[in-house]
């Protein structure tokens, strides 16, 4: 339940079905309430719990269709939707590919969750800020934290600008210079895109103190457009938590991308193409026809700059920013259409997906990201050693070595910190809930 607290005055907003159990206090955290006279946004802990499990597991399940797709279509022709439930000729990476159908993944409950970089950078930027007990990580924990957790020379499951960043690390260097272009000529790739959403979970109802805790992650590997590329996902997130339940799921997705559209620079590439992919849509009588906007995108950022960019590589921030906002659009907030234009839709296909299932994921919650897929009993188990190394197994004698509920309780400890703080809240542990004073003014447009 969310509800807007102001001195004698109390408007309820219903949500989603709580969890049954409360979630624990940390026990290295000294716990405060705000009093009667103060005005804030009261969320449940328990429910903010189950929404964050939503998240992690919506984002696997996009992660890993994706990945049947990813980088196959790099040029055109495309895929369409008659490609789906179709053969294609998976994996990309090996020789000859493998051929796999075009269908949602989901592991059912018994197996487990491989991590893989759309959420296993996620899971060291949490384990540091709960290690640590911190709320905005410096740059010695993320340099630290990347060099304990990513291997260094064998298959590490990074790429591009993510890879350029742990090599610098390892020379010494820690962000933001990690993202410098002199320094990281990759700065325009797509990574801080998929590994610093999570952070607008960290500050619901409040993108001022996202981008605050975002800032230095997302500067580890981005500079510029693709910087305000991945802060145009942290506001969404943040404000998902308190967007307004009595619009349809359609009508909260859209409203969050367009608050989230004003800290875009609108000299910048990321704002006109937002613009154009918007109004495609608006225009286009029928909805279902997403290709044409995807095919249109390609066309126009291919072999020349429009509007400032160049689309040159499969895994660089613009066309896989275009393409998230097709699948956006069309989507209209049905978690398992957007998924499907998202793999369908071409170039870096699990990456962008990913980002928008767990944005869905998080506003449905765990038993909603369930209730999308009803023919699977979904698993609960995660699996991070299968791409990070240094951390416990927290579910001994299961196959995974992390649940989806561990994650996300662990993540509402996260967020008690970054509540009292950075915010100045409160949070009230009898009542089982948190109190988030309102942000002041509005968001800040990034600087060209």
């Amino acid at each position: 339940m969310i509800r807007l607290i102001f001195p004698c005055i109390l408007i309820v907003v219903p949500t989603a079905v709580l969890w049954a159990k409360p979630i624990p206090q940390d026990q290295e955290l000294v716990y405060q309430t705000l009093s009667g006279s103060d005005s804030y946004i009261e969320i449940s802990r328990t429910e903010y719990a189950e929404r964050l499990r939503g998240f992690w597991l919506a984002q696997c399940i996009a992660n890993w269709t994706g990945l049947r797709t990813e980088a196959q279509r790099r040029v055109a022709p495309f895929f369409t939707d008659e490609d789906w439930d179709q053969p294609s000729a998976r994996n990309w990476r090996k020789d000859p590919p493998e051929p796999v159908m075009i269908e949602y993944v989901l592991v059912p409950d018994g197996e487990v969750w491989g991590a893989d970089d759309d959420t296993d950078i996620e899971y060291i930027y949490q384990s540091l800020m709960d290690e640590h007990n911190v709320s905005v990580l410096k740059p010695n924990h993320i340099r630290e934290g990347w060099l304990k957790h990513i291997k260094h020379e064998e298959e590490n499951y990074l790429w591009v600008s993510n890879e350029r960043a742990l090599n610098l690390m390892i020379e010494g260097f820690a962000p933001p210079a990690t993202s410098l272009p002199i320094n990281n000529p990759d700065y325009d790739k797509i990574d801080a895109q998929l590994t610093t959403e999570i952070f607008g979970l960290f500050a619901p109802g409040r993108p001022d103190i996202a981008l605050k805790l975002a800032h230095l992650p997302i500067r580890t590997t981005a500079y510029r457009d693709s910087e305000w590329i991945a802060e145009f996902y942290v506001i969404m997130h943040s404000l998902a938590a308190v967007v307004d339940e009595n619009l349809s799921q359609k009508e909260q997705v859209f409203w969050l991308a367009e608050q989230a559209r004003k800290r875009l620079p609108d000299e910048s590439y990321p704002a006109k193409m937002y613009d154009r992919i918007f109004q495609e849509y608006k225009d286009n009588p029928d909805k279902d026809d997403w290709e044409s906007s995807r095919d249109a995108l390609y066309r126009r950022h291919t072999g020349q700059t429009v509007d400032g960019y160049n689309y040159r590589s499969w895994y660089g921030a613009g066309i896989n920013f275009g393409a998230s906002l097709v699948s956006l659009f069309y989507g209209e907030g049905d978690l398992k259409r957007t998924i499907r234009i998202g793999s369908l839709c071409g170039w870096d296909s699990d990456n962008p997906t990913a980002t928008w299932a767990g944005l869905l994921g998080f506003m449905l919650g765990g038993d909603g990201v369930q209730a999308e897929f009803l023919e699977v009993k979904l698993s609960n188990e995660y699996w991070i050693g299968r791409t990070r190394v240094g951390f416990p197994d927290r579910t001994p004698g299961l196959e995974g070595d992390d649940t989806f509920t561990l994650m996300a309780e662990r993540g509402v400890h996260v967020l008690d910190r970054v509540v009292l703080e950075e915010m100045g809240g409160g949070v009230d542990l009898e009542a089982g809930v948190l109190q988030i004073p309102f942000m002041q003014g509005e968001i800040v447009r990034a600087e060209y």
